[in-house]
């Protein structure tokens, strides 16, 4: 058992770091600059208090990358508790201030007395750049999304029927909108010279496409305040949609390829309806190492697809779903067993006995991604790939 406890608060210039021994005693308690050397001298000042230590942050990456990297690579016990725990134990410790020396206390306080926090361990290279470039893949989509959502604003401002024809998720439509974005500059291109701008453009279904926006050009005859301005919004947003799609489209090759040198690649993507993005961030919400959670059941929970009990008095089975878990993880199983559903008979068939037993769509699903955990738990822990005509229970 560790002698001293050290607690880091963490921040983007400086940490504030805490050490206190087996009785609660502060021992140190030091503001340091988020800097190596600086990091390096604070390390040697706690270890020459004693070698016997635990560390603990409230942040896990992002501004404590270097601080949890120094430890590590130092070979020192690192555990994790998070911002919210940290948050609602303050209020049991005296005092209704908030420093950063309070935090760092309380930080140092709760991993002397827990036993469950999180073990924090030193990943792989491989798992670090699949969890850089799945992050930087969720900002594009993000970013996406908000411009997509941004041009529909637009367009149902001044050329509502057209907004409705057109589905901005295909690149087709955004063509359209760089070259077309008003009635009337639709009507005066007309539908052979139109089908054939967007043929020169290798636009599938240019015709479809050209015949829908004639149609709705001829719903509007009437001009908003602005169309001219309006316009060039469009144009610009339609091209910045396109841009950021081709970006996207860029990443998951890369993601791909990263994912495929993992030596667990073949395995996770042998489960139905798992491929090398929904895989790839898997491996970077948990590195391959199911060692960290010691159960199918921690690894269920971690994820957010197995339900918590809030019973009270009288009132028990009462399930809710947990309100800490890893969102990344969650959409891998979710989105996962969504897909198996129509790909893998024995999914299919468990999906369909939840639904018979009255369970809504979400509940049904939620069920299967549960299974999933454990099946995929087992593969990896036998090392074997998925086989096809297995009952899903078996294979639990």
């Amino acid at each position: 058992m560790a002698r001293i406890w050290v607690g880091t608060d963490i921040g983007k210039t400086h940490h504030h770091c805490v050490v206190l021994d087996s009785e609660g005693r502060k021992l140190l308690s030091r503001r340091v600059l988020n800097d190596e050397p600086e990091l390096l001298a604070l390390l040697a000042d706690v270890l020459a208090l004693d070698e016997d230590v635990v560390w603990a942050v409230d942040v896990a990456d992002g501004m404590a990358a270097l601080w949890i990297n120094t430890l590590l690579n130092h070979g020192q016990q690192l555990v994790y508790i998070p911002g919210l725990a940290v948050n609602r134990a303050s209020a049991g410790y005296r005092g209704t201030g908030k420093t950063d020396a309070k935090d760092a206390t309380v930080i140092a306080d709760q991993a002397r007395m827990r036993r469950d926090l999180a073990v924090i361990h030193p990943d792989d290279e491989l798992s670090a750049e699949l969890r850089i470039l799945t992050g930087r893949r969720a900002d594009l989509v993000a970013d996406r999304t908000r411009r997509t959502n941004r041009l529909r604003g637009q367009l149902t401002g001044s050329f509502p029927a057209l907004e409705r024809a057109l589905d901005l998720g295909n690149v087709g439509p955004l063509v359209l909108l760089t070259g077309y974005q008003t009635p009337a500059a639709l009507r005066r291109a007309g539908r052979s010279r139109l089908e054939t701008w967007l043929r020169n453009r290798k636009v599938r279904g240019a015709a479809e496409l050209a015949q829908a926006a004639l149609e709705a050009a001829d719903r509007q005859y009437s001009t908003v305040p602005g169309e001219k301005v309006i316009a060039q919004m469009v144009h610009t947003l339609a091209r910045e949609v396109m841009g950021l799609g081709e970006q996207i489209a860029e990443i998951d090759k890369l993601i791909a390829a990263r994912f495929r040198d993992h030596d667990l690649a073949a395995l996770i993507a042998s489960m139905p309806g798992i491929g090398p993005l929904l895989g790839a961030e898997f491996l970077a919400a948990t590195a391959g190492d199911m060692s960290r959670f010691g159960s199918a059941d921690r690894l269920a929970s971690f994820a957010g697809v197995a339900p918590v009990p809030r019973d009270s008095g009288s009132v028990s089975g009462n399930l809710h779903r947990p309100r800490r878990y890893h969102r990344g993880l969650q959409r891998v199983f979710y989105t996962s067993a969504l897909i198996s559903i129509r790909s893998c008979e024995e999914s299919r068939r468990f999906y369909e006995r939840k639904r018979a037993e009255g369970k809504r769509h979400t509940q049904a699903v939620l069920a299967l991604a549960r299974r999933r955990v454990n099946v995929l738990w087992a593969l990896i822990r036998d090392g074997q790939c998925f086989q096809r005509g297995l009952p899903v229970a078996t294979a639990a």
